[in-house]
């Protein structure tokens, strides 16, 4: 990946993180204003139905856009993964081993902190990787009001954390948040992406195929008990990155172009601002002391940064990796920090962990990741303003 393409896309990053918190302060805002909060619940609640014949599909607006809109989301984390896998930072040993390690740090501490906090409620456990995620869009936006003052390879870094936790989310989204299984509808969708698969061995570049197969794959997904955003995920994971169309690029990165605006500043900003509408009449500090949002905020404050650092400085030290230039070790905890912002993918996974199984958990899972998150936001951006240099100002 060239340094221009990594470039524009730090910067729709960066703006659509500057959108997704607005979007979240106004879902809050209608959630918990008396003149809006009836409209915005009636408004998330609004039943649509399509029907083919004997063939039904009923969704509310809130879940078309849990279980549609964000499967593009997830197709577009796809897309990117694979062009860091084949031609990116990840396709380097020598530059993958410091994120992947970080990563997994980043992964593994969080959960385990919340496990201690969660482990012997049945219900609230659920919610173990909820503070396991990083928002790239939300953290990139916090890092772009530094400036020119931070590196350019401490952003690649960060892209590169996030990217990593999104595969290890979807991994656990797919083991850990599956429902009862349709194995019929399982396998119908598995059938079109082996249908996907093989047009991509063959260099087929003809996108409104895999629109209309992909379509049909996300339907099988949706009635499968595996959560519908999966199948962006697949189909990402076989649309050929070899090849040329008539562009002459490959159409992984055609589509990853197209897809990338309308993800970053419509679906992402819609994603906040219907689900981070947490109702707070009624509540007390005692909600906020749960186990459940304290197991979510100690894990996004102290396990992600403490798991990030860590590792990072065991195999900095070890000689296997080296910090990027620029990148001192004060700013490598601030990069950390920001790892804390969980936001996006955090409150995805806690609406799969709790939806339909109990609501005063489901809003104690929103109130942690929403502490959290903008804890971690305030707390990493005064860290590296303190830390970076000035000289580039």
């Amino acid at each position: 990946m060239t340094t221009s393409v990594i470039a524009r896309f730090l910067k729709l990053e960066s703006a659509g993180g500057m959108l997704l918190m607005i979007a979240a302060l106004l879902g809050m805002a209608c959630a918990n204003l008396p003149i809006l909060s009836e409209w915005y619940r009636a408004v998330l609640d609004f039943p649509i139905e399509i029907r083919l014949g004997a063939f039904a599909l009923r969704e509310t607006v809130l879940l078309v856009i849990n279980d549609g809109l964000m499967a593009l989301f997830f197709l577009l984390v796809a897309l990117e993964l694979k062009r860091e896998l084949l031609v990116g930072e990840l396709s380097k040993l020598q530059h993958v081993t410091l994120p992947v390690a970080a990563a997994i740090g980043g992964v593994l501490l969080p959960a385990f902190i919340y496990y201690l906090f969660n482990s012997r409620e049945p219900i609230a456990v659920r919610g173990w990787a909820i503070p396991s995620a990083t928002d790239i869009a939300f953290s990139l936006g916090v890092l772009s009001m530094l400036g020119t003052r931070v590196p350019f390879g401490m952003k690649v870094l960060l892209t590169s954390i996030a990217v990593i936790d999104d595969l290890i989310a979807i991994v656990i989204i797919a083991i850990f948040y599956a429902s009862e299984l349709s194995y019929w509808a399982l396998g119908l969708a598995l059938l079109g992406l082996g249908i996907l698969a093989t047009f991509s061995r063959l260099r087929v570049n003809r996108r409104t195929i895999y629109i209309f197969v992909g379509m049909l794959i996300w339907l099988c997904v949706l009635k499968s008990g595996v959560h519908a955003t999966l199948a962006g995920v697949a189909i990402g994971l076989v649309i050929p990155y070899r090849g040329t169309g008539e562009s002459g690029q490959p159409m992984s990165l055609r589509l990853q172009q197209a897809l990338h605006p309308w993800v970053a500043f419509l679906i992402v900003p819609l994603f906040a601002f219907s689900n981070a509408g947490v109702p707070l009449r009624g509540m007390t500090l005692s909600v906020l002391f749960g186990r459940i949002p304290l197991g979510i905020i100690v894990g996004l404050l102290v396990g992600k940064p403490l798991g990030i650092s860590a590792a990072s400085f065991a195999l900095v030290r070890s000689g296997i990796a080296s910090r990027p230039r620029g990148c001192t070790w004060a700013s490598l905890i601030g990069l950390s920090i920001l790892c804390g912002v969980g936001f996006t993918m955090s409150l995805f996974i806690g609406i799969l962990a709790f939806d339909g199984i109990s609501m005063e958990s489901e809003n104690a899972m929103r109130l942690g990741v929403l502490t959290g998150s903008t804890t971690a936001a305030t707390i990493g951006y005064i860290w590296l303003k303190r830390v970076l240099p000035r000289d580039k100002e």
